[in-house]
């Protein structure tokens, strides 16, 4: 990519370059954003393969998939490469046309890509089986040397997920319970989310921490409530059950226990002050705000 922005005026360059960072940067996990600085490095160079590769993954990653395949084909035709052609055939399964894309799986160009590239391209043409409804025809695409290869490589956890998925979907699990096992000893960087998968045709079920506290808390607090009122029955209170002052022990009771559950704080407030709201006042607030 550095070679093929020095083909550009040195503070243009300068600029491109940081969009393409930028780009980098944000795709996973703000994809949205990625796509606009992509736009932008696009505006200020589009004779340049790699910044017409970065906004084809771009409009991929918010599957703008049209875009994205034009792109590609820019870049494809920039540069002689096929390497782009899984992720082109994706495209055309992201755009409806299943079809295409296995009719790319058979073409010349997949025997010109790295063991990596077939690897891709095997598992969208198994995607294309699926879109179609061929669910054993997607299984058998999918079994190959490297699934059954014991060498853990970039692409093996993705290879079993997508087999042990297959398998799922087909109706063995037994089978699908031990790919999805051989998926998590290949994922050691969590890529797929095999492990909850496993788990979940395990009957495991996981609770999040913080609900659980928030759901002790708030037994802790109808348990003082309780006693308060049995307190006050004891005590003989008014036929209204508030005490002389007019105010409800439990009532005081539940509101202090619930306050030492949750708290909401207004960080834009410069008093940093709890705010108390109920569904209605926050919603009212949500659609003030969108008025705005």
């Amino acid at each position: 990519m550095r070679q093929e922005l020095l083909s550009l005026p040195k503070g243009l360059a300068e600029e491109v370059s940081r969009n393409l960072v930028m780009v980098a940067r944000l795709i996973d996990e703000e994809p949205e954003q990625a796509y606009a600085y992509s736009r932008i490095a696009l505006r200020l160079a589009s004779r340049v393969a790699a910044v017409r590769e970065a906004a084809g993954f771009a409009a991929y990653a918010t599957q703008k998939y049209s875009e994205a395949l034009a792109e590609f084909r820019a870049a494809k035709r920039m540069t002689g490469s096929v390497e782009l052609w899984p992720v082109m055939a994706d495209c055309e399964r992201g755009l409806g046309r299943p079809e295409r894309a296995l009719a790319m799986a058979g073409e010349p160009e997949v025997q010109k890509l790295d063991k990596s590239g077939q690897v891709e391209m095997r598992l969208v043409a198994a995607g294309a089986r699926r879109d179609m409804g061929q669910l054993d025809a997607a299984i058998v695409t999918l079994q190959s040397p490297e699934l059954a290869s014991n060498s853990v490589q970039s692409w093996t956890a993705r290879l079993r997920y997508a087999y042990a998925d297959a398998l799922l979907a087909a109706g063995r699990e037994d089978e699908a319970r031990e790919w999805f096992a051989k998926t998590v000893e290949a994922d050691k960087d969590g890529t797929t989310d095999a492990s909850d998968r496993l788990a979940e045709m395990d009957g495991v079920e996981f609770v999040d921490a913080m609900d659980a506290e928030g759901a002790q808390g708030a037994e802790k607090a109808a348990a003082v409530a309780d006693d308060i009122d049995d307190e006050d029955d004891e005590d003989g209170d008014d036929e209204d059950g508030d005490d002389e002052d007019g105010d409800d022990p439990a009532e005081i009771a539940r509101a202090e226990a619930a306050g030492d559950v949750t708290e909401y704080y207004d960080e834009d407030d410069e008093e940093y002050e709890p705010l108390e709201q109920n569904g209605a006042d926050a919603d009212a607030d949500v659609k003030g705000d969108e008025r705005a």
